[in-house]
């Protein structure tokens, strides 16, 4: 009798947590992945990195640039597979509208938040993102330092 795997509390395949602190995240939108069958494997078993990445929009598309995912051992030996390679994002041509225009505007970037399950499907939550400065940054980390802080007082106060 085959043992099954225990079923994940989360959807969550990956975040990148760079990008709340690197940038001020406004717009979200869901984005559906162009991916092969090596790589929707190798996403059930966790091996992909979402920290590196970015969003290029180009012709009327968008494309996902730097999203390394580890092929696992088990690929087929007569496949090459590219885990750095570019994966286009299937989304309406409103939503995609929306995104160059906000991206055209300076300053304004589009970003990769998180991958995730939604049922069978990958699907990958896009922000649009304005850089934050040196100073934005420390008083981030400023407000993270003084919650944690007020968080240990009122448990031991």
């Amino acid at each position: 009798m085959a043992k099954k795997k225990p079923k994940q509390s989360s959807n969550t395949i990956a975040t990148n947590r760079r990008a709340k602190f690197d940038y001020h995240l406004s717009d979200h939108n869901e984005a559906g992945l162009q991916l092969m069958g090596w790589e929707v494997k190798a996403l059930r078993e966790g091996k992909v990195n979402l920290s590196e990445s970015f969003i290029q929009l180009h012709q009327g598309e968008a494309w996902l640039h730097n999203c390394t995912i580890t092929p696992l051992k088990t690929v087929s030996t007569h496949y090459v597979a590219e885990p750095a390679r570019p994966r286009k994002l299937l989304l309406h041509a409103r939503e995609l509208a929306k995104i160059f225009e906000a991206v055209n505007q300076k300053g304004y970037t589009c970003v990769a938040t998180n991958l995730h399950w939604k049922a069978h499907l990958v699907k990958l939550d896009i922000a649009i993102g304005k850089g934050k400065k040196d100073h934005d940054k420390r008083d981030t980390e400023k407000q993270r330092d003084w919650d944690r802080q007020k968080q240990r007082i009122m448990r031991n106060g």
